[in-house]
């Protein structure tokens, strides 16, 4: 019977994390090699926070929320109610506002406003349509969601003017915010 020294097991197991962790911090992106530009949050006339913001991308100039989230319009709602609940609104839930939406630079505040959800709960829409952001989207000015069809329709960007942006981004990152 062969015994094993408690602590060269101990050291040996502490070490494998730490290996997997330098591993990862060396890896590589999935963005081609192109360095990925900090989508700032964007900010109103008079340098408050504001709900909806313009960020640029391959794609064209497109929506972004307060923190600099894409977000997206769902071709299933015809009007300004929404269409997606449950399992829909998890994994695009809607944007939301704890007061009167605001804009930034290069929207229009008439097109901004509120509907109520079948939660009772407003939900931010511009030129009529409820925005929402994408579970998918893990970090500030990504578009992962541009295009998908889930939930009974697509998903599309929209552009300052509030319609959708139907076109493909060639990677997953945003640029700046306007």
């Amino acid at each position: 019977m062969t015994r094993t020294n408690p602590i060269t097991f101990l050291a040996g197991a502490a070490v494998v994390p730490l290996v997997a962790l330098a591993v990862a911090g060396c890896g590589g992106s999935d963005d081609g090699g192109e360095a990925t530009a900090a989508v700032t949050p964007p900010k109103t006339s008079s340098g408050k926070s504001a709900t909806l913001g313009v960020a640029q991308a391959d794609l064209g100039k497109f929506l972004v929320e307060s923190r600099g989230r894409t977000v997206y319009l769902f071709q299933k709602d015809s009007t300004a109610k929404s269409n997606c609940s449950g399992e829909c609104a998890i994994q695009w839930p809607p944007v939301r506002s704890g007061g009167t939406p605001t804009v930034g630079k290069g929207l229009s505040a008439s097109k901004v406003g509120t509907t109520a959800r079948s939660d009772g709960k407003p939900q931010v829409t511009y030129n009529g349509h409820p925005l929402y952001m994408f579970a998918g989207d893990q970090k500030a000015g990504e578009l992962n969601g541009q295009g998908l069809s889930a939930f009974g329709a697509s998903w599309y960007v929209l552009t300052p003017g509030g319609n959708q942006n139907t076109a493909q981004s060639s990677n997953s990152s945003g640029g700046g915010v306007y």
